[in-house]
């Protein structure tokens, strides 16, 4: 049985698309229909069995439009921006989703990854999962976020030179090295140069040290003068270009080459999609 709750949410809902949103709030609802806040919920309950809604977060929802609902939810793109100032915290879409947005085409993106200020569990949206990985202070990388333009709006996505030290970063997050130096071939010529100087001093060395020794290996050394030279000014330990394979007991090949210059030791050669 349809109440009359649910015609006029689902009429509600229907006006905000009209209007360009994909997007609202519990209390914004409740207030806007003149019901009481169980109420919305029970039609909201019946309107995302319907795959007409979905909520994220707890009193967060998103429309799902008529195009969409084989998918069961619009593209993340469309409300990221929207729930993370739900949630209260900073944030900007990184990593392979990143480097997706900025033409590295390699590799097939199945996670929507966002790093945020704040541990959030990962939201599964119809067929997108939307992943957070945790930066402490966004406000240190904050010359590297940009604003993109979306269909509903805009959202904060990492610049090329970002993207490049996240990957370095969270290794975990784009299956390891050899896919990590797969994007990177799509991304380097996008670098600036002293952007990346600059924004590696947010992160520490060994993230700094193999970013530079990944891209001279790739070929694209004028991309990292100035970050080596940000990078000498203090002293330089000896690292591990693949951490994971040096720790794990089952592989024990010598190391082929030590890069004097990084301070690098590399067990072995990336293997890169081409």
């Amino acid at each position: 049985m349809i109440s009359s709750h649910d015609r006029t949410l689902s009429a509600w809902t229907t006006s905000l698309l009209a209007a360009g949103r994909v997007v609202f709030s519990c209390d914004e609802a409740a207030d806007a229909l003149g019901v009481s806040h169980g109420a919305f919920l029970d039609a909201a309950e019946r309107l995302q069995h319907q795959q007409r809604l979905i909520s994220p977060r707890r009193g967060f929802y998103v429309i799902v439009p008529p195009q969409f609902h084989a998918w069961g939810a619009p593209p993340p793109s469309w409300y990221i921006d929207d729930l993370m100032r739900f949630e209260g915290c900073p944030y900007y879409v990184g990593l392979l989703k990143a480097a997706e947005l900025h033409g590295a085409t390699h590799q097939a993106i199945t996670e929507f990854q966002v790093v945020a200020d704040k541990r959030l569990p990962r939201i599964q949206a119809g067929r997108s999962p939307i992943v957070f990985y945790y930066r402490k202070k966004i406000t240190e990388v904050s010359q590297g976020i940009q604003d993109r333009k979306t269909a509903t709006g805009h959202m904060k996505v990492s610049s090329p030179e970002l993207t490049a030290l996240d990957l370095l970063r969270y290794p975990h997050a784009v299956a390891g090295l050899d896919n990590i130096a797969t994007v990177l071939t799509d991304l380097a010529d996008r670098l600036d140069a002293e952007k990346l100087a600059v924004l590696s001093k947010a992160f520490k060395k060994p993230t700094r040290q193999r970013l530079g020794r990944l891209l001279e290996w790739l070929g694209h050394m004028d991309r990292t003068s100035p970050l080596y030279t940000a990078l000498s000014t203090q002293r330089i330990g000896w690292i591990e270009l693949d951490p994971a394979e040096a720790n794990d007991p089952d592989f024990t090949l010598a190391p082929v080459e030590r890069d004097e210059k990084w301070r690098v030791v590399i067990r072995r050669i990336p293997d890169v999609e081409r």
